[in-house]
């Protein structure tokens, strides 16, 4: 994460947020640590799907952070499978919502065609 885009993580950064919030800071620690506890669904479960989670919504730091944890409880098979999920259910919403733009077409076509560019077979 060198990219100026996405600053490095660092622990002044972290203090910095903890101190200008420190009870918002608290309370989101507190959540974290009761969602990734473990429930109906084992801590290693809940951390292969922040896996996959954090890619489908391509936060760096959660990629990260998320990884290293799930790590500690699953095999690089187990997290890679994860992120072929995330990445099957991003392109699977690409193809869904294509039922918008197809509705959008046909509606449109009902009250005219396009001009077709000179030049194009169209």
């Amino acid at each position: 994460m060198n990219d100026p885009v996405y600053p490095v993580a660092t622990r002044e950064l972290a203090e910095q947020r903890r101190r200008l919030a420190p009870e918002i800071h608290a309370a989101f620690d507190e959540f974290s640590n009761r969602v990734f506890a473990p429930g109906a669904l084992p801590t290693k479960t809940k951390q292969l799907i922040a896996v996959a989670v954090a890619h489908a919504t391509q936060c760096p730091y959660c990629i990260a952070g998320h990884t290293t944890l799930a790590r500690r409880q699953a095999g690089d098979d187990e997290i890679m499978e994860a992120i072929w999920v995330a990445a099957e259910m991003r392109a699977g919403a690409a193809f869904a919502h294509s039922t918008i733009a197809l509705h959008t077409l046909d509606t449109h076509s009902a009250h005219s065609q396009p001009t077709p560019t000179p030049g194009t077979d169209r």
